[in-house]
């Protein structure tokens, strides 16, 4: 998986239909999806409950680009392992979910999978500074997470200091939650290169008729691409 920094979108399927997830899969795909992403929760970090490895096990036989696995669980390390199993390429737990994120980070890479690291609205920056060295990926929450469809935060100035302690070091910065050719933008000036959309990549289209996905992914990368 080449890094870059392009304008990534990421549809998340938890806004898909549940009854159809492969061909919803395949569909965002063949409408110009970069990533597929996975949000998973416990019911006990977040408060809803998704998806565990079997299902993304399930997934990964339609994914054929990135598989991006969000876990909003807590614990997260006795589950590194079946995630891996599962087919993920990355896989981003959150700071806040444990005691030694630094440890989860090292064991996500040793399982063979990209590391990602996940900031809630409420948690600076500053909070992953010392572990950019272990990190592939730093995912900002615009959104409280455990449901999709939220009104967004704007979080420019986190994204802008994310950036800056970065620098030259090989890690996208993710935005989920909120994400549409409005709020698109905002992130992508601050620095962001990976944008998840649910409801605004999934809205008026289905697995009968595709285009209105493609229509929307452009839509979100176009605006997102003028904003750099």
């Amino acid at each position: 998986m080449p890094f870059d920094r392009s304008i990534k979108i990421a549809p998340s399927i938890l806004s898909a239909d549940f009854a159809d997830f492969g061909r919803e899969i395949q569909a965002i795909e063949a409408e110009g999806a970069d990533w597929v992403h996975i949000d998973v929760m416990d019911g006990h970090f977040v408060p809803n409950i998704t998806f565990g490895p079997p299902a993304v096990a399930a997934f990964r036989r339609h994914v054929k680009t990135v598989m991006d696995v969000h876990v909003m669980i807590a614990p997260v390390d006795p589950f590194i392992d079946a995630f891996a199993k599962a087919g993920t390429d990355i896989l981003t737990a959150h700071v806040e979910a444990g005691p030694h994120i630094h440890r989860t980070l090292q064991a996500i890479r040793g399982a063979g999978m990209k590391a990602g690291v996940a900031l809630n609205p409420g948690t600076p920056a500053q909070s992953v500074a010392h572990l950019l060295d272990l990190t592939d990926l730093v995912c900002v929450m615009t959104v409280n997470p455990g449901f999709g469809g939220q009104k967004f935060i704007d979080m420019s100035a986190k994204v802008r200091e994310l950036r800056a302690m970065i620098g030259d070091r090989p890690v996208h910065i993710e935005i989920d939650g909120g994400m549409d050719p409005t709020t698109a933008p905002l992130m992508a000036a601050a620095g962001a290169d990976v944008l998840v959309a649910g409801s605004a990549v999934f809205r008026g289209g289905s697995v009968e008729n595709p285009a209105p996905y493609g229509e929307n992914i452009r839509a979100i990368r176009a605006a997102a691409e003028r904003a750099r």
